[in-house]
């Protein structure tokens, strides 16, 4: 989630890449978890959005408090750039919130292949917005990720529905996320930024939540309720310690193993199974990804990680 946690990265070990790829892959596989259990929260138990949004960021936000301590709070909240932290922490209350409401009708694999394009929206936007253009073939990479989204919703064999607009939605805002992170990461300490980010939807999303309260019908659904904030949190942190053992060029690429992960939580919980044109994007959308993420590589450094939830 936080971009320059992995500035300096020590000394290329074969150990600590193998740990970094192994901590990377967990984390995936706990934002596939994620989003598995806020899927079966709002269509099988029909738990209100709202509250599914509101109680992922309040018990991230509970963790962190419980972590660092109550005395660890100010230096939390001390930040260079105030207004762009609450930006970043409302796009991430977007996309959460998009990503859910599209979780509602598509299925799990269907979601996370959208969500691969925000690498390839990061890389296209980043010229304008943060001055670090790309070269023609990056854009010919780009381009050919979009390809393979239009491939995988394949128009006009389906109409567009609002879940795939929400999805889209939160792919682009999530893609925001990651280039205002980067931004900051100049300004504030890793931790910062990630408390920050939970802020906005812990507080403002606290009296919509409790207007909409449904209160959950037993111990299982408290218990996965519980689980949203600390699936999202384990995997945010283990995110970050992958990038601080190994550089991003080395585990960047098993990002996309989180499609192995959400195909198989939709099919094992929801009985779905991806068809060809999803599959065919996708693999699509994974190639141009590690394009980028190899011609990144022979250019400079990669420093950012490219997706998370």
């Amino acid at each position: 989630m936080t971009a320059g946690i992995a500035a300096s990265v020590p000394a290329d070990q074969p150990s600590r890449r193998l740990r970094a790829i192994a901590l990377l892959i967990l984390a995936v596989s706990l934002f596939s978890g994620l989003d598995t259990v806020a899927k079966v929260l709002v269509t099988r138990i029909h738990i209100p959005l709202v509250q599914v949004v509101w109680l992922r960021f309040l018990g991230q936000t509970l963790y962190m408090a419980a972590i660092f301590g109550l005395m660890g709070l100010p230096r939390l909240l001390t930040t260079r750039k105030l207004s762009l932290q609450l930006v970043r922490s409302l796009l991430l209350v977007s996309t959460t919130a998009c990503n859910f409401y599209a979780l509602q009708t598509l299925r799990l694999d269907q979601t996370v292949t959208i969500t691969f394009l925000a690498p390839l929206v990061v890389a296209a936007l980043a010229g304008p917005l943060l001055g670090e253009w790309i070269g023609w073939r990056r854009g010919v990479a780009i381009a050919v990720g979009f390809l393979g989204v239009v491939v995988a919703l394949h128009p006009g064999h389906t109409p567009l529905s609002l879940a795939v607009v929400a999805s889209l939605g939160g792919m682009l805002a999530y893609a925001l996320f990651m280039l205002l992170t980067r931004y900051l990461s100049a300004f504030d300490r890793p931790e910062v930024t990630l408390f920050y980010s939970l802020l906005l939807g812990t507080i403002a999303g606290a009296p919509m939540a409790l207007s909409a309260w449904v209160p959950p019908p037993d111990a299982a659904t408290w218990w996965m309720l519980a689980a949203l904030g600390a699936l999202g949190g384990m995997g945010h942190w283990l995110f970050i310690l992958a990038y601080r053992l190994a550089p991003a060029s080395t585990v960047s690429p098993f990002l996309y193993l989180q499609l192995i992960t959400m195909t198989l939580a939709g099919y094992l919980v929801f009985g779905d199974s991806p068809d060809a044109y999803t599959l065919a994007g996708a693999a699509i959308i994974i190639a141009s990804g590690v394009y980028l993420v190899h011609r990144e590589r022979m250019t400079r450094p990669l420093s950012d990680p490219v997706i998370a939830r």
